[in-house]
């Protein structure tokens, strides 16, 4: 399994037969260097309805056929432009054609750009090919983090811009509940008002921790072994 870091919150998962993009926020992103139509993912998961996670989704999942994961009112929205979705809620879990997919709480907002309701703001754990992914979407800093930490995850997909999310010290805080084998910064350095120096989070979470903490700049990969 190899995880691609596409800029904010955009992250592809690319399995042995499928890929799957996470929040793919592509078209009008900053500092993303891909473009959508370099994409044809089986499924798209969505955290929230914000337009900087968002993104490009209708557009993929139109030109690809990819089902849309997300809340029940996220994926209502999509079916209303004949995209095929499967509606979730935090704490529920479905098995998927690539692995099984669990939403978490998140503490966040969820609206699209035009107003309409995005449901609840979620975080998702994913398991597939042996590995358990989290990424916790937009969120702050909550004590059941240790409750999903529980799970053995080997990667933890983290923000840490501060403002809209956790900022630094709060994430190193969600690291110690969590314990993931490995911490990836996510959702920082795109706005003037989320920048955050990635590496100084590094050494804190490796100095206060023992996981690992990978920073990844857009389109750069890490491969799980």
């Amino acid at each position: 399994m190899q995880l691609t870091y596409l800029g904010h919150s955009a992250v592809e998962l690319e399995l042995s037969k499928s890929s799957v993009l996470i929040d793919p926020f592509i078209t009008n992103n900053p500092v993303a260097k891909a473009n959508a139509d370099d994409f044809t993912p089986s499924h798209i998961i969505l955290t929230h309805a914000h337009g900087d996670h968002v993104g490009d989704t209708e557009d993929i999942a139109k030109r690809c056929g990819a089902v849309v994961i997300s809340s029940f009112e996220i994926v209502n929205y999509f079916a209303s432009k004949d995209i095929e979705g499967h509606g979730m809620n935090p704490g529920g879990s479905f098995q998927f054609s690539f692995g099984k997919v669990k939403f978490t709480p998140a503490w966040h907002s969820s609206s699209f750009p035009d107003g309409t309701y995005g449901g609840m703001p979620m975080g998702v754990i994913i398991e597939a090919e042996g590995k358990r992914i989290y990424h916790a979407g937009d969120t702050a800093l909550f004590s059941d983090m240790q409750l999903i930490g529980k799970k053995a995850l080997d990667i933890a997909l983290l923000p840490i811009g501060d403002n809209f999310t956790m900022g630094p010290e709060d994430a190193v805080e969600a690291v110690k509940l969590l314990r993931p084998k490995t911490v990836i910064p996510i959702h920082y350095n795109t706005f003037g008002q989320i920048e955050q120096d990635a590496h100084a989070f590094k050494q804190a979470v490796e100095a206060e921790t023992s996981s690992q903490c990978v920073v990844l700049s857009a389109n750069d990969s890490y491969k799980m072994e």
